[in-house]
């Protein structure tokens, strides 16, 4: 395999996965800590993922064959692939994060219903 991939398309698919990663940030919600994290594992998914789609994915095609072409990046299958990775991220951080609502800290997980009824059979 042969990397094609030029300083402005590693910058542009560092800007991609910035923005990318913001906007799961603020999708995650949950408090800043949560939406930090939910930032930076999107920034990196997204430039990992942008990376393998453009050289390994789409590496074969010309510059005429895949437009637009940033350096070497191929930016439309890019983008589609870092929304993809978005929801992604953002689905199961949420996920994790509902989860994570109402358990103990040894992992069980306890829901006011769930504690009303053992109440009642003790």
């Amino acid at each position: 395999m042969q990397w094609d991939l030029g300083l402005q398309g590693f910058v542009a698919l560092g800007a991609i996965s910035l923005g990318f990663g913001v906007i799961a940030g603020l999708l995650v919600g949950k408090g800043w800590e949560h939406r930090l994290w939910a930032t930076a594992i999107t920034t990196v998914a997204c430039f990992s993922i942008g990376v393998l789609t453009s050289e390994w994915l789409f590496g074969w095609a010309t510059e005429e064959d895949l437009q637009p072409n940033v350096d070497g990046l191929s930016r439309d299958e890019v983008l589609l692939s870092s929304a993809l990775t978005t929801v992604a991220v953002v689905l199961v951080m949420r996920y994790r994060a509902h989860r994570s609502e109402g358990s103990t800290h040894d992992g069980r997980h306890l829901s006011r219903r769930h504690a009303r009824h053992t109440a009642r059979h003790v």
